[in-house]
């Protein structure tokens, strides 16, 4: 009964039951105002509106995915439809070392 009692205390006050909770938030990625192609658009309304990719990946799986990526984004497809497009991510400059040092 006294290990019962005791291995219950320890883990009453173990340590991870009082984590700290860290949020990290998700900086924005690219340029808010930067415009993309929305769900639904065709391959020839992409086409129109941003010209050719810089690099267009061959369809996968089924239904075939085809993904086209642009300098800032990449747009999926679904046959000849935009199913999403993703902005990529834009590293922000680091501070120089001498500002870091008190």
């Amino acid at each position: 009964m006294r290990r019962l009692a005791t291995l219950l205390l320890v883990l009453t006050f173990s340590p991870p039951l009082f984590a700290e909770d860290i949020r990290i938030p998700v900086g924005q990625q690219g340029l808010p105002e930067m415009t993309m192609p929305n769900r639904g658009d065709s391959k020839n309304q992409v086409l129109d509106r941003f010209g050719l990719a810089d690099e267009e990946r061959p369809a996968v799986g089924q239904p075939p995915i085809t993904r086209w990526d642009y300098r800032e984004f990449s747009v999926y497809f679904e046959g000849d439809r935009v199913i999403n497009s993703v902005r990529h991510h834009q590293r922000t400059p680091s501070p120089p070392k001498e500002d870091l040092q008190p």
